[in-house]
């Protein structure tokens, strides 16, 4: 869903800190809310091992059996078959296998090894999937955080992605719930007044990426809280409104 203005006079971001290890069965929303001090209209943003974490969206390489495709392309990228496989597994399209596996995940994502990673995850033969259902995972986030502390919070579930033309990773959001994903300015007038055509902006893009900054990639912090704006207020759109279409795919 796509939003065609807001105000916003000052936003804030701070860490969430104090966080335990996550693991699977974890009441992450009651957790979150023990150490945040969330309020109506705020913006949590969430790093998804953690959700990944709690719902047991881990796997052993162990239990992976290799199929033909993943110990052709293991030797070409120099990699482990059995990772390989499990990104196949959570594919529904190789988009390039040169120097680095590129997929198209079922959620509809286009990102490195369908979100597979090795990173804070406990044990050498362990690996982290991307949930099931991000913009689901976000909504009983969202929901359970109101059952605990009675506010109606906007909530990212994000991850670092990769981006074309551009050096550096940043992130983006993979789930959104109770907020708008898009501001769609087209059809209002620029300061020249000029009519805008193209012009629809990836909020939850925007605070993802903003939300890295105090979260950072070494800290064990997985989470932030954003204050100011309202695109929280009786507006909501999902991750799958910042999926591309493949009838707007420049590269497909």
């Amino acid at each position: 869903m796509t939003w065609n203005c807001w105000l916003v006079p000052k936003l804030e971001v701070w860490p969430v800190e104090g966080l335990p290890e996550i693991e699977p069965g974890d009441d992450l929303g009651a957790l979150i809310s023990g150490v945040a001090d969330l309020e109506e209209g705020d913006t949590l943003v969430v790093a998804q091992k953690v959700i990944s974490k709690a719902e047991g969206r881990l796997l052993d390489l162990n239990s992976v059996e290799v199929g033909p495709r993943a110990s052709e392309l293991a030797a070409t990228l120099e990699s482990d078959p059995r990772i390989l496989q499990v990104v196949l597994n959570e594919s529904q399209r190789v988009v390039r296998s040169e120097r680095v596996l590129i997929v198209e995940t079922h959620h509809g994502f286009i990102c490195a090894n369908a979100g597979v990673d090795h990173s804070n995850v406990p044990g050498k033969d362990n690996v982290c999937l991307l949930p099931l259902d991000p913009d689901a995972s976000a909504g009983a986030l969202r929901r359970r955080i109101l059952e605990v502390t009675g506010a109606n919070v906007g909530v990212i579930i994000s991850d670092t992605f990769g981006r074309p033309w551009r050096v550096g990773l940043t992130n983006v959001a993979l789930g959104v719930s109770g907020m708008a994903a898009l501001v769609d300015y087209r059809g209002q007038a620029d300061d020249h007044q000029q009519e805008l055509q193209a012009t629809v902006i990836a909020i939850a893009d925007e605070l993802a990426g903003m939300a890295e900054l105090v979260m950072g990639k070494t800290r064990r912090i997985p989470a932030a809280l954003i204050r100011g704006g309202d695109w929280t207020t009786h507006r909501e759109g999902t991750a799958r409104d910042l999926i591309r279409p493949a009838d707007m795919d420049l590269f497909r």
